[in-house]
């Protein structure tokens, strides 16, 4: 290994620990969704029932177990975050495999290109290091899908190895989401099989199949010989089909939602989407099966009722690889200037996200305070700057890194200043401590979703409800406040 190899690799390794490791203590479980999937996460590991998830005390079938599997796993090697370390180790495992998978079939200077996008966009720090689902789904089906790169080349048998990578990762994508996995795989192969309808036998051999039943059959068999035909309800009806046809769960948006979502999900490189030219998407069969793999993701999500911002993350590693195709084929330096820019945005995203996270994003923008936004505006502007800077002196092959290198540091910066207000605004670990001595007396009144969730995670589901069992203290309000508790609030719904 050269010195200049050595060097940019221990740059990477830095800039990746502080994007991604350092900021994790600052933060508690924040939403909804990271509480209870804690919870079922030490459930697993103190129980020893690594089968059936369970939610304080009730089987819950709305998602596979490999996210609790990963949670139960931290918390046995006794991790303070175990419900989220796992989740960035994964990640970062999965950045170190695409670099090196990227590299294998496009060559060095598109990797790096492409890892650069794809570990610095805004999609993937976001979810990188959230307890929930979607990370470990786009690392999974990622990877599965990346497998395929010389099969869908060439068919040759030495490259119908790799369907076997294929098949067992693509296993690994069912145990985080279920049938999104496969779904995500069948529009991304769909040009392909359109195009050569013999290839669907190679999918469909032992190759595949076998390592694909072999990782993801074992847990749903026992899952549904454990619980019967209610897993099969509740999980595949409720949670699949329910959750793409019908409002019921209510996440309903119109059908142009992830279009904008996907623009967020792409800052600061969005700029560049601009120059992607008709060589870089369709000159050829991995390109076409790229971009098959990011539109026909967007197409499919687009098309369901509900919708989370998170569904589309599994779009963004494709659309890295054809960005960095794209940049080898013609670098674009105006356009790089644009990514530069869009950084200026950064800091002033670090005074909405902790609210928005709370309250939405229209309530975060009306709590916004003009110093707050000069502030926010002068730091901005200096990391834009830089970049800008950077784009312009480094040279082709490092234009791209170097603003990566910039964007790493102002995202690092902007978990460090979001993180503890997000913790205290949409999560309730620092309430829990400061309030501990008084939760044995405590009950939960009138209170929002997050925060009742993120009480029954940190009390261990020993915090009742005002209503089932009056306490001393009562937990109520928005932001939550710990008040003595009168009884008679208990009586009026009686004598309404």
């Amino acid at each position: 290994m050269n010195r200049k190899l050595a060097a940019t690799l221990a740059v990477a390794a830095i800039l990746a620990a502080a994007l991604y490791l350092i900021p994790i203590p600052q933060r508690g479980l924040v939403g909804p969704d990271e509480p209870r999937y804690a919870s079922i996460a030490r459930h697993m590991a103190e129980s020893g029932n690594w089968i059936t998830p369970v939610l304080w005390g009730e089987p819950w079938f709305e998602k596979p177990a490999m996210l609790f599997w990963l949670g139960a796993i931290g918390h046995v090697v006794g991790l303070e975050s175990y419900a989220r370390v796992p989740v960035v180790l994964l990640s970062l495992g999965f950045l170190a495999f695409f670099i090196a998978t990227v590299r294998k079939a496009f060559g060095v200077r598109t990797a790096v290109a492409a890892t650069c996008v794809l570990g610095t966009s805004a999609g993937w720090v976001a979810y990188a290091d959230a307890a929930v689902f979607d990370a470990p789904l786009t690392a999974c089906t990622s990877a599965a899908l990346l497998c395929l790169l010389p099969w869908v080349q060439n068919p040759d048998d030495r490259n119908r190895r790799c369907l076997v990578p294929f098949g067992a990762l693509l296993g690994l994508g069912v145990l985080c989401k279920g049938l999104v996995a496969p779904t995500v795989a069948l529009f991304a192969l769909t040009p392909l099989i359109f195009q050569q309808p013999r290839r669907v036998l190679d999918l469909l051999s032992h190759r595949s199949l076998l390592p694909f039943a072999g990782v993801c059959l074992p847990w749903y068999l026992a899952c549904y010989w454990r619980n019967g035909t209610v897993f099969v309800e509740e999980f595949i009806v409720r949670h699949h089909l329910e959750r793409f046809l019908s409002s019921s769960l209510e996440h309903g948006q119109p059908w142009w939602f992830f279009g904008p979502v996907l623009l967020v999900f792409l800052l600061p490189w969005t700029p560049l989407l601009l120059g992607l030219g008709r060589d870089a998407l369709w000159s050829e069969p991995r390109q076409r099966f790229l971009t098959a793999w990011a539109l026909g993701t967007l197409a499919f999500f687009s098309l369901s009722v509900n919708k989370l911002p998170a569904y589309i993350l599994p779009s963004i590693p494709p659309l890295a690889v054809l960005l960095g195709i794209q940049w080898r084929q013609e670098p674009r330096r105006g356009l790089l200037l644009a990514a530069a820019g869009t950084l200026l945005m950064v800091p002033l995203a670090g005074t909405l996200i902790a609210p928005a996270l709370a309250d939405g994003i229209s309530r975060a923008w009306d709590g916004l305070q003009p110093r707050s936004l000069a502030t926010g505006l002068g730091a901005g502007l200096g990391a834009a700057s830089l970049a800008a800077l950077a784009a312009l002196k480094a040279g082709r092959s490092w234009a791209i890194p170097a603003v990566g290198a910039v964007a790493a540091l102002a995202l690092t910066l902007l978990k460090l200043q979001t993180y503890p207000p997000a913790s205290r605004l949409a999560g309730t670990r620092e309430f829990y401590l400061e309030h501990q001595s008084r939760m044995e007396q405590a009950c939960l009144g009138d209170v929002r979703r997050h925060v009742a969730y993120g009480f029954r995670h940190y009390g261990r589901d020993t915090i009742p409800d005002c209503a089932a069992q009056p306490r001393a203290f009562r937990i109520e309000g928005d932001p939550p406040q710990i008040v003595r508790h009168d009884p008679r609030q208990e009586k009026e719904p009686e004598l309404r």
